[in-house]
């Protein structure tokens, strides 16, 4: 069974942008994965398709009310459904490359994409929604979130890059950033591609670059050396 993904969203519109394209698009035009989009406003109850209403306490913004998400979670994602419901959220556990091999061995996903002020926290409790985020910081919506994970995601699904060589090295994936990269011209602008890249000694290869990683890790992401 391959990858199935599904995205609830007041913007259906902005899909698949980045995830037709490239190696993920050819995934998908195989059969590799697939994607779904979902309009929120479709479970909406009254001629304006509200979806959103004021927060309960006072402040600022609008808050997306839990009766008509849990009518599109339920409609996408019935009782048996074994894919996980994640909410795109700033507060949510941090996305990592660990989590994303985990889900990409999986049998894909149900994204909920939040907007305004966030999602009414009984809808969270009750459906089971697991929050997700891709940074320490603010978005307008849950979107971009949503494609980014996917992109972590499908990248490691068998066979949508090719061999499991494609992604070994890559950074996170050994706990330590990726090494420099180069490739010809040998010199360029005055700047020469290291010798030992182009001595043919495999042996020494490895050695510079699991050395260029370390040092690179310690520079730019001491914590993960923790």
């Amino acid at each position: 069974m391959s990858f199935s993904a599904h995205i609830i969203t007041l913007f259906p519109d902005l899909f698949p942008g980045p995830l037709g394209a490239s190696v993920l698009g050819r995934g998908m035009a195989d059969g590799l994965w697939s994607l779904s989009i979902t309009q929120l406003r479709d479970f909406a109850t009254d001629r304006h398709r509200t979806v959103d209403d004021t927060p309960s306490g006072g402040g600022a913004g609008m808050v997306l009310k839990p009766d008509i998400l849990a009518r599109a979670i339920d409609a996408v994602s019935p009782e048996g459904d074994p894919r996980p419901r994640l909410l795109m959220s700033p507060r949510g556990v941090p996305l990592t490359q660990a989590k994303a091999r985990e889900l990409a061995l999986g049998p894909g996903a149900v994204i909920v994409c939040g907007r305004f002020e966030g999602v009414d926290q009984r809808v969270i409790e009750a459906r089971g929604l697991q929050e997700v985020s891709i940074g320490d910081y603010v978005l307008a919506g849950g979107e971009v979130a949503a494609m980014v994970l996917l992109e972590a995601v499908v990248r490691l699904i068998p066979g949508v890059l090719g061999g499991a060589e494609s992604h070994a090295d890559e950074s996170f994936e050994n706990g330590l950033l990726e090494y420099p990269q180069y490739t010809r011209p040998q010199s360029w602008e005055g700047r020469d591609i290291p010798a030992v890249l182009t001595s043919g000694d495999h042996g020494k290869v490895e050695k510079w670059r699991r050395a260029e990683s370390e040092a690179l890790t310690r520079a730019r992401r001491p914590d993960l050396l923790k």
